[in-house]
Formats: C-alpha cells, structure tokens, sequence
C-alpha cells in the first residue's frame, strides 16, 4: 500500500505557481469591483445628503438661515465639500450636486466649484471642475449651443455653450476672471485615457437669463 501511495506523481511546481497566481488574480478582482462597488455607494449617497441639506437650506425661512446670502455669493469662505447648488445638461442627462472646492474627496462626491472663480451664477468666471470618468463623462457628447442651468440659493441661471476646446493642464487662461457671466466646466482629456490624462477638456458657456 505504501509503494502505491509513493507511486503517486506530485504537483510540479510551475502547476503550483499558477495556482496560486490564478487565485491571487481572482482574489484582487474580487476586491477591485468590491472598491468599485463601495465607491459608486458612497458616491450616490453623498449626492442624496447633498441634495437634501441644499434643499432645506433652499427652503429655510430666511430668519434661520441668515448665512444663505453670504454663502451663495462669497464661496470662498465656504468649507471644502459644502453643497452649493447643482447643474443640469438635459441634453446629455447630466444632473449633479455642485460642492465646493476641487480636491481629490470633492470632486469624488460631486462637481467642484473651483477656488477663486466667481460665485455659481454671479458676474465673472465660474469654473466648475468633473471626473471624466463619472459627473462629466457625458461632455464628450456637448455641442455648441447647449444649454446649461445652475440651480443655486439665488434662483436658477442658465448658460449657452460658446465654444469647447482642449487645453494643456497648465493652460489656466481658461479661468481668468471676466467682467461677463460665463461659465467654465474643466475635466480630463482624452476621456477614454488610461491613467493621468495629458490635458483638458474645457467647456465655455455664457449666461442668458
């Protein structure tokens, strides 16, 4: 009985090594759509607190929320995250939760209201900022004379799209202040682009109404 049980031939090493390669890819798949899962989670969630701390705040009896004024028309003094409005393409269904600043976590949860442009829907350069790859995936898609709407604290505003153009990331020009009411949207270029992409994709918009 033992020189059958010694008989039997053993796994080779190279069989051994694929096996535990073929689980450990399996393994960081498993836990790579586990991230992916947890991030769309935690994104959609985020939008629906936003969404619901702008509308109380919208609906707010003006004695208790004597801030309001001064959040919607200076975003500069407001924190990182905060809700400031949202934006609405119906041509290419794109609705967003608009938030302050454009860090990593910010633009993860919502579209950016970049630091130091104007405030959403006051005179000057509003510059939003997108994830090409989430919030303003769809902007491959925008056309010349597309409407845009804000939706802030001070009432809806609505922009026409004037001209689009791709830009080197260093190329802030885009961003200037203006004496007119325009609007900026920013993202990453070429949207289908593995890794860092080499440049942007720059929407500009002015204001109608």
């Amino acid at each position: 009985m033992s020189s059958v049980a010694n008989s039997r031939p053993m796994p080779s090493r190279p069989k051994q090594s694929l096996f535990c390669w073929s689980r450990f890819f399996i393994l960081a798949g498993i836990l790579s759509l586990g991230y992916v899962a947890y991030t769309m989670i935690d994104t959609e969630l985020y939008q629906r607190r936003a969404a619901k701390q702008f509308e109380d705040t919208l609906n707010a009896p003006k004695m208790n929320a004597p801030n309001v004024p001064v959040s919607a028309k200076m975003p500069g003094i407001v924190k990182s995250g905060t809700p400031l409005g949202r934006i609405e393409i119906s041509s290419l269904g794109v609705g967003a939760m608009i938030l302050e600043g454009d860090d990593d976590k910010t633009l993860r949860h919502g579209v950016g209201h970049i630091p130091g442009t104007a405030a959403l829907g006051q005179v000057g350069n509003v510059g939003l900022a997108g994830h090409r790859d989430t919030f303003f995936r769809a902007l491959r898609n925008i056309h010349k004379d597309d409407e845009i709407t804000l939706e802030t604290l001070n009432g809806a505003h609505r922009y026409i799209v004037d001209r689009i153009q791709i830009v080197l990331p260093g190329d802030i020009a885009t961003l200037d202040q203006s004496r007119d009411s325009i609007l900026t949207l920013v993202t990453c270029y070429p949207f289908s682009y593995v890794g860092s992409a080499p440049q942007r994709f720059v929407v500009r918009a002015h204001k109608i109404s």
